[in-house]
């Protein structure tokens, strides 16, 4: 049987420590959820990845022996229980989704509705293909480098960065600013000026 790896929440997790699982929740628990809702999209389905991999290491410690980079084994067990999850349950529109969670999201800091951009925005992040949203999900809201995402997704440190650099021209073209004839339109800022 290998030695746990050199991080010492990895050897108390692996001994089965509760003051190790709670402080791996307490450093983990809301990176992996913000990850997780950017990968599917929907509170309730992130929150049920980010428990699955929380259970797992709850039930198999032992799992934890030998494991050198704690970070990269949490998201890449978060990405495999997301795509079960993602398998598992009929997908609604993405957006519609993420828009009704933002609205209903007791975190929301006092935000009452997400306004014309953050609209924007979320279909945008909606239209980008999967493995570029993964990505995006990863760096910004898991807080991952390139190296951490590319461990988590098995590729090189090149094709994460690409495809985050990717994701970020499609947004920014996405979100480029509407033309003046477009913002005097029904809704636009020219209104009843």
């Amino acid at each position: 049987m290998e030695a746990p790896g050199s991080d010492p929440l990895a050897v108390g997790l692996a001994a089965g420590d509760p003051r190790a699982f709670a402080e791996l929740y307490d450093r983990f628990g809301r990176r992996l959820y913000r990850a997780a809702l950017g990968m599917l999209g929907r509170r309730e389905d992130a929150e049920d990845a980010v428990q699955e991999v929380f259970r797992a290491i709850l039930q198999s410690p032992e799992t934890l022996t030998g494991v050198q980079d704690l970070t990269a084994y949490l998201f890449t067990a978060l990405r495999h229980a997301a795509g079960r999850i993602a398998a598992r349950r009929p997908r609604e529109s993405t957006l519609a989704a993420i828009l009704i969670d933002s609205q209903a999201d007791p975190d929301s800091q006092g935000k009452d509705r997400a306004g014309p951009f953050d609209e924007r925005l979320e279909r945008a992040l909606a239209a980008l293909p999967a493995e570029q949203r993964e990505v995006i999900a990863l760096k910004i809201d898991g807080g991952l480098t390139f190296a951490e995402i590319a461990q988590v997704l098995e590729v090189s440190s090149n094709t994460a960065a690409s495809r985050y650099r990717y994701a970020l021209e499609k947004l920014r073209e996405a979100l480029k600013p509407f033309p003046a004839s477009c913002a005097n339109g029904p809704g636009g800022r020219g209104e009843n000026q």
